[in-house]
Parts: C-alpha cells; sequence; structure tokens
C-alpha cells in the first residue's frame, strides 16, 4: 500500500530517451521498446582477476574530511591513501540516505523512490546487479549489525549470486550499540575471513560508526586519542559536537587498522579498494573553503570522497570531474577487466575512448527527497527544481556570485533542465524495469 502510487510516465519516458541514449552511449537506441543496454568487452580472455574489496563508509562528508582541507584534520590517515590512489574530488550520491546509497552503489540506478526506499517496494526490489558479471568470484557482504532495516537483506540476498552476507552474530566482536560490533572489529573481522579465499573475491563492507550515539570502544581508548575543540571551531568546521567529530575521526582510525591489517596478507597486491561515502550531512552554517552550493542548495548531503586504492595496479591521481555513486560498479568491472552488460544510469569513469566520456560534459544527479528538488551537478553550475512547485535555480559550482543571465546561461539552463526531467523520469521507470533475468 505505501508504494500503490509509484510508477511512471511512459510518454516523458520516451520524450526524454534520446538525450538518455545519448548520454549513456547506447549503441542500439530504440524508443520504443527503451533498451538502455550497453554491451562492455574487455578483449581479454585469461589474465589477471583482482579481487574487489567496496567499503560503504557511513556519513562520509567531503567537507568534514582532510582531502578538502578541513582544519580539523579528521582523517589523515584517508588523506594519504588518496595521495595515494585514484581520488575523485566531486563524487556526489543521488540522494541522502544509507538505504538509497546502498541502493545506488548495488543496482547504478538512484532511488528516486518517495516516500518510502526503493528497497521496500516488493515491485522495486528484484534489480540486476553489475557484481553479478563476476563471475566464478565469491562474494561477501560485511555488516556490523542486523541487515533488517529498509529490507537491505532482501535487496542482497535477492540479487547478488551466491552471496555470503555476515552480520552481527556471525563475529567474534561483541556489539558495543545498536549499529553492531564496531567499524575497526567488522574491518579487522572481514580481512581475516578475506586472506583465506583462495578464488577471487567481491566483498562489500558496510561501516556505521560515525553515526548517533558515535560510540568509539572502550578497547581502543588507549590507542585512539580524543582531541576537543571549542564550540565555535567545530560549529566553523562542520561538526555539531566533539563526539560527532571524534567518531569521523574514529572512522580513519578503523580504515588505518584495516589497511595496515590488509597489507601483511597475500591478497593485498591484487585488490582494488574502493571507499565512498553512503552519503553526506547537510550542513547548515557558511563553509570557508566550497561555494554557497554546498550550504545554501544543500549539497554537503551527497557530496562524498570516491577513492580508488590498489598501489600495485593503479598510479596515483586526483581526478575533478564530477562523478556519481551510480558510476562505481561500472569503473569497477572496467578496472578489473571483467566484461559486463550494463542496463543503469551509470558509466565507466575510466572511459577516455568512446565518446560517453571523451570531451564531454559530466555530470551527477541529485534528488533530494527533504526539500523536494531534483537537480543536475556539472563542473561549473547546479541546476535544481522543487518537483512540487516547479521552482528552478541555477547556481554557480565555482564561486558565490550569482549567475548571470543572458542567453548563453539560458541555454545551459534549459539543456539541464530537459536533462534533469529526463533523468528523473528514466530512474522512476528503471527502478521497476531493470529486472534481472532467471540465468542472472
Amino acid at each position: 500500500l505505501n508504494f500503490r502510487s509509484t510508477s511512471y510516465d511512459l510518454k516523458k519516458v520516451r520524450a526524454g530517451y534520446p538525450l538518455m541514449a545519448d548520454y549513456l552511449g547506447v549503441t542500439r537506441p530504440d524508443s520504443t521498446v527503451l533498451n538502455f543496454e550497453r554491451i562492455f568487452e574487455t578483449g581479454e580472455t585469461t589474465g589477471n582477476r583482482p579481487n574487489i574489496v567496496l567499503v560503504l563508509c557511513e556519513s562520509f562528508s567531503a567537507y568534514k574530511s582532510s582531502m578538502y582541507n578541513n582544519p580539523l584534520n579528521t582523517t589523515p590517515y584517508f588523506n594519504d591513501l588518496c595521495e595515494n590512489g585514484i581520488f575523485f574530488d566531486r563524487c556526489f550520491t543521488p540522494a541522502y540516505g544509507t538505504a538509497r546509497g546502498v541502493w545506488a552503489t548495488i543496482t547504478g540506478i538512484p532511488d528516486v523512490a518517495s516516500p518510502k526506499t526503493a528497497s521496500r517496494n516488493p515491485n522495486a526490489v528484484d534489480q540486476k546487479t553489475i557484481i553479478n558479471s563476476f563471475t566464478g568470484y565469491n562474494n561477501f557482504y560485511f555488516l556490523g549489525g542486523s541487515a533488517t532495516w529498509a529490507n537491505i537483506r532482501g535487496l542482497l540476498t535477492n540479487n547478488i549470486n551466491n552471496l555470503k552476507l555476515y552480520e552481527q552474530e556471525d563475529y567474534k566482536a561483541k556489539k558495543i550499540d545498536v549499529w553492531g560490533i564496531s567499524d575497526k572489529n567488522l574491518m579487522l573481522e572481514a580481512n581475516q575471513v578475506l586472506k583465506q579465499q583462495v578464488k577471487p573475491f567481491f566483498a562489500i563492507i558496510q561501516t556505521a560508526d560515525n553515526h548517533r550515539p558515535y560510540t568509539i570502544p572502550a578497547e581502543d581508548m588507549d590507542e585512539f586519542k580524543r582531541v576537543s575543540f571549542s564550540a565555535d571551531s567545530l560549529k566553523r568546521f562542520g561538526f555539531e559536537n566533539n563526539e560527532e567529530m571524534n567518531a569521523f575521526r574514529y572512522t580513519d582510525f578503523g580504515f588505518q587498522k584495516f589497511m595496515e591489517a590488509a597489507k601483511k596478507e597475500a591478497y593485498f597486491k591484487n585488490t582494488i579498494f574502493v571507499f565512498v561515502g553512503d552519503h553526506g550531512i547537510r550542513y547548515n552554517g557558511s563553509l570557508d573553503h566550497f561555494p554557497k552550493a554546498w550550504t545554501e542548495q544543500g549539497l554537503t548531503c551527497e557530496h562524498v570522497p570516491l577513492l580508488f586504492y590498489a598501489p600495485a595496479l593503479l598510479e596515483p591521481q586526483r581526478i575533478p570531474d564530477i562523478c556519481s555513486q551510480v558510476d562505481i560498479l561500472p569503473t569497477i568491472a572496467s578496472l578489473a577487466k571483467i566484461p559486463y552488460t550494463n542496463n543503469s544510469l551509470g558509466r565507466n569513469l575510466f572511459d577516455t575512448v568512446s565518446t560517453i566520456t571523451n570531451g564531454k560534459e559530466k555530470y551527477a544527479f541529485v534528488i533530494d527527497h527533504d526539500v523536494k528538488t531534483i537537480g543536475m551537478v556539472s563542473s561549473r553550475y547546479y541546476y535544481l527544481k522543487n518537483y512540487k512547485t516547479g521552482k528552478e535555480e541555477l547556481v554557480s559550482m565555482t564561486g558565490n556570485e550569482p549567475v548571470p543571465v543572458n542567453a548563453a546561461t539560458d541555454s545551459i539552463k534549459n539543456h539541464l533542465q530537459r536533462f534533469t526531467d529526463a533523468y528523473y523520469e528514466t530512474a522512476k521507470y528503471l527502478l521497476l524495469k531493470n529486472k534481472k533475468q532467471p540465468a542472472d
């Protein structure tokens, strides 16, 4: 009953299809059957098959971290990882919320369902995922607590083939709060499982400590040193209180312990580690080191770090291109040279050959369910529209000056408006039309 009005407007989907097919690089566009399929071959039938470890980082807001020069220096270890990996510094999640972040990452489709998440919708929970293209891999999902919330267990076990799901009762470590065991212990226990694998593996680790009640276990208090800052410094640099700030620092501590342990294992050299925030956190003040769009238009909710780290496989670089959480799985498959079929809205971020990315503007779609806006982020502008009232805004992504009104910016705004609408209608359609085949 919660989803009795969840549907799509086929006429609007078809109207936006040419724009979406061109953006996604659909090789056989067909507006009648609405084909979104793209087939990617690696050209290699044999060769190395790297392991994948994808870490979904709870509330990993970009502006709170060291990578963006936050003076509180909350994530020095992760900053060092970013300097030695491929770091995308302008990645955006399509929406706010952990369930929506998990959905977008696993399916490659923004969760535009409202008011409940798509994972709760029985008509939407059956989804294709590129993870299943990793044939011959062992699949793991490590969660410190229970997967009962938002039907996440259903989303994962129904769609990821031969998945071994680890929850709080599967670990030696003790539960510390409602979110289960600590992130440090979660990652260390995951490492114990992964180091025993003979076959290649695709593992997802979902953290939770950077969330109220901000528990830091007593066992770590001797090594992890809490710090404190004044209330005005905390507010100025994006934190409500010292408890939240130290929980953010503890996330960095957990990453360090995990990577130090992983580096001692045989699997490390042949593993691509991917770190991304499940979502950001809204900040209601002003940030000195970001344009106003991040706070006044709420982009702090969606702006997250995205890191691909594999010292033996990838050369370090920092990439300022706009990208999205939905791009993660196509990019991982491409890096691993895994042939895959993509029916989602995600794209390979390292595609420098096709016209999909080479020389073309890159975008990230954003929906804010709290304030009822949909929008599109580009390198220079953020267009957003209230989908209830129709009110539109076009703001700068590079500075604080109002966008001038002239023929050039009107053209940009009109394009972004059409693209936003097409993307939104397509996402609503694919939530219900991305069902996997029995053979999947």
